[in-house]
């Protein structure tokens, strides 16, 4: 009599479909596309959350932290299910799939709806990091149900699987998910990949280990988990839409994705447009003037043929510097290249920033600030204007260290200044004056000075309520030997604000709030994101 299961490989009473060798190895293939898609679960929310939130470096350490303590949770808990490891396993990628895939569109929705998105952050950070610290458990046991080899290599294979896996997701968050698809629709193709991978694993190479019943469960679970996945990637548009207008209001007119930033420009196109880059308010059109025009003029009081403008690539800085008939060439370093094209094309910026763009003395350079003056020849410059973001959690604390302004100092020419936006003296008064002590140490002398803030503020402006209320704008106006003299050159344009009359007071107002003792901030020690 010919045994009914003789053509089904047999694996100490477990059935497979293919070779116990075969077996082996789609288990580690879904090793290694599980630890992909965990870990581009991580990076996107690091990611996002640096972008809605700011301050990089705590979100990747909150995000990180949590999720290895949560995936420890996820492995003690995963012991219980090792009886029904088929089955825990299906379970257990489709949720995963379903909270990983949406994590990116709930932790939006929480930013864009509610303005607070770090509890969301966390919670997902906890359910993830669970899901993902039961895979490893499970799979050790369905490989070892597959194939018999000792336990130490066993071991070893699934690790490698993992590890690699690690590194090809890694690799494609940047290069290819973000790219092409998006936060958004990259996480939820990512999540669709997770569910296919878990679902191909048990609803067929395990399948006898499973009742009919939970065979069924297993592919209503999945097919429902994919077609919710499937219907929120179809929704995508409508929902970025819907968040643009609950953040920046109805009156959206300009909304792109530079591949450095989101770039959003709001208001009537008869009327000065609001810039929003990154979602943070860093233009309010009808009353950018105060900022502007108290940034650059007082550093024009001197020599100012050749100028340097680090950031504003919304050209509103350029506007300022061209105004001076000597200026004989302006060089911008802006990092953004979208950023510059939309100042250069759009009919409302453009106007505002007085088609600087198209005057030939600017030459426009798209680079990292910090890298390009690496580069920069020495004493090339007369004035070196830094419109970078504020200091502060959500700024590069590199454009703030005493090695950036170091490579400014040795561009500037003897008697050349540079001006810097600190941040606010009166609400922060520990990052403005550790600007100012970075500064100091790296062989500057600084002269204080605020202005007050009517809404706007700079193209790069990041810093947490910039433009809020009641809050001043503080400068640090620097030169080589000592510091230069608060005033406005004889050739000044005229200009539209109350700055001619009032600068020699803003120096007091800024100098009344003066901390002493604080270390410089360095590559190596960034001390601004905590600071007050």
């Amino acid at each position: 009599m010919i045994d009914q299961h003789q053509s089904t490989p047999r694996t100490d009473g477990v059935l497979l479909p293919v070779s116990p060798e075969a077996g082996r190895i789609l288990v580690l293939a879904v090793v290694f596309v599980c630890a992909a898609c965990g870990l581009v679960y991580e990076l996107e929310l690091v990611a996002l959350a640096s972008y809605l939130i700011g301050d990089s470096v705590t979100q990747a350490s909150v995000v990180l932290s949590v999720m290895v303590f949560a995936m420890g949770v996820g492995s003690l808990l995963a012991k219980r299910l090792r009886c029904r490891a088929a089955v825990g396993f299906g379970v257990l990628e489709a949720v995963l799939a379903l909270v990983g895939g949406s994590s990116a569109m709930v932790l939006y929705a929480a930013f864009a709806w509610t303005g607070g998105s770090r509890l969301v952050l966390v919670l997902f950070s906890l359910a993830i990091g669970v899901l993902i610290g039961a895979e490893i458990p499970l799979l050790m046991s369905l490989i070892q149900r597959a194939s018999r080899r000792d336990a130490e290599g066993t071991v070893a294979d699934l690790f490698a699987a993992d590890y690699v896996g690690a590194l090809v997701g890694g690799l494609a968050f940047p290069f290819l998910l973000l790219p092409w698809l998006g936060e958004l629709t990259g996480a939820l193709a990512t999540g669709a990949v997770n569910a296919v991978a878990g679902a191909v694993l048990v609803l067929w190479l395990f399948r006898r280990e499973m009742s009919r019943r939970w065979r069924r469960r297993l592919l209503v679970l999945n097919g429902v988990v994919l077609a919710l996945l499937a219907l929120a990637a179809a929704l995508v548009g409508d929902f970025e839409e819907a968040a643009r207008r609950a953040i920046y209001g109805d009156q959206v007119r300009v909304a792109v994705r530079t591949g450095v930033q989101e770039v959003v420009l709001t208001g009537h196109p008869d009327r000065p447009p609001d810039l929003f880059l990154d979602g943070r308010l860093t233009v309010r059109g009808g009353d950018e003037r105060g900022y502007h025009e108290a940034l650059v003029h007082p550093a024009m009081n001197g020599p100012h043929a050749r100028v340097l403008i680090l950031g504003g690539g919304d050209g509103l800085a350029a506007r300022e510097v061209l105004g001076y008939g000597d200026v004989e060439s302006l060089t911008l370093v802006e990092r953004d290249a979208g950023l510059i094209r939309l100042a250069r094309t759009d009919e409302p910026l453009a106007a505002l920033n007085g088609r600087a763009y198209d005057d030939p003395r600017l030459r426009a350079v798209t680079a990292d600030a910090f890298s390009w003056l690496r580069g920069a020849r020495h004493g090339a410059y007369d004035v070196i204007v830094c419109d970078l973001p504020g200091p502060g959690a959500a700024a590069d604390p590199k454009l703030y260290s005493q090695e950036f302004y170091g490579l400014a100092r040795r561009a500037l020419a003897p008697g050349g200044r540079l001006v810097v936006h600190a941040g606010e003296p009166g609400s922060r008064p520990g990052v403005y004056w550790t600007v100012d002590a970075t500064l100091v140490a790296a062989g500057l002398a600084t002269a204080p000075y605020r202005a007050p803030a009517s809404g706007g503020g700079s193209s790069g402006a990041g810093a947490p309520g910039r433009g809020a209320p009641g809050r001043d704008h503080g400068f640090l106006l620097a030169g080589v030997g000592h510091p230069p003299a608060l005033a406005l050159d004889p050739g000044a344009p005229r200009l539209r604000t109350a700055l001619p009359e009032r600068l020699a007071g803003y120096g007091q107002a800024a100098e009344s709030t003066r901390l002493t003792g604080l270390p410089p901030s360095t590559l190596v020690r960034p001390r601004y994101a905590h600071q007050s």
